[in-house]
């Protein structure tokens, strides 16, 4: 009973690591044929990449522009009230809150609003194309459908998610003096303060953007290449995009923050 059990259990394990190192490879494969196809630009339409910015950076920029600006918002107005507890202090709400909006917050959050929108529709329009054989059209036609699919999307996304992530530290400062003057009669020129705010605070949050913009499409086209047959399979493939997309985000922020925190900061 005992052996049959651990036979098992060790199977198990086994397949699911021979099925991680597997997803793994596969994902490193579709990295560096994306990084191949930037530089080859005769098999695509110059044009997609313009239409990728647009579906990716301006359809985002109402579902940005309203959670950022609630956020900011929220944020300031908690901090505020819970410092008029205390010493009723709010000189330095201001600065703080923008180095941390610039160090820290806008670039994950701005991130993850897009790894939901942005990659889950990436994973099913390449899904369903694959459940359709329609990959399979462009093979034989003598297109990678990396290269013609994915790869304007990523150079979009890179752009976009950077661009993105400018305007809504702009508008979540703005909105947080906002609140702190009409809520605390926090004075406008002592909100804005950006003397706590360094360069190394200004190239850690551009390198998350740059990395966040560059993952969120190559995971979420991993999953779409990766789809199972059938419309349940671009489902799933929608669901792990989000996922994965999100995960890769969050590693990828701990993983640059650290890095920054001990050799720029």
């Amino acid at each position: 009973m005992m052996k049959q059990f651990l036979t098992n259990f060790f199977a198990a394990v086994g397949d699911k690591t021979i099925s991680v190192f597997t997803a793994a490879k596969t994902l490193l494969l579709v990295t560096l044929n994306i990084f191949r196809g930037i530089f080859h630009f005769k098999n695509r339409e110059k044009g997609e990449i313009l239409k990728q910015a647009y579906e990716i950076g301006n359809r985002s920029f109402l579902f940005v522009s309203v959670t950022l600006s609630a956020l900011g918002m929220v944020l300031v107005f908690q901090v505020c009230l819970q410092i008029n507890k205390i010493t009723g202090d709010q000189s330095q709400v201001g600065p703080e809150f923008i180095k941390g909006m610039i160090h820290a917050f806008v670039p994950i959050l701005t991130a993850m609003m897009l790894a939901t929108r942005v990659g889950a529709g990436i994973a099913a329009e390449i899904g369903s194309m694959k459940v359709t054989e329609q990959l399979d059209a462009l093979r034989m036609s003598g297109v990678d459908p990396i290269d013609y699919l994915i790869v304007p999307r990523f150079i979009a996304s890179i752009f976009m998610t950077f661009i993105l992530g400018i305007y809504a530290a702009l508008l979540v400062i703005l909105a947080g003096a906002f609140m702190a003057h009409h809520s605390f009669g926090v004075n406008y020129n002592v909100f804005f303060v950006f003397d706590k705010v360094t360069w190394g605070d200004l190239i850690i949050g551009s390198t998350k953007l740059l990395a966040h913009g560059s993952a969120i499409p190559v995971v979420s086209g991993y999953c779409g290449l990766t789809t199972k047959v059938g419309s349940e399979g671009v489902g799933v493939a929608t669901t792990r995009a989000v996922i994965n997309s999100s995960l890769a985000v969050i590693i990828l922020d701990f993983i640059i923050s650290a890095i920054g925190l001990m050799t720029i900061q």
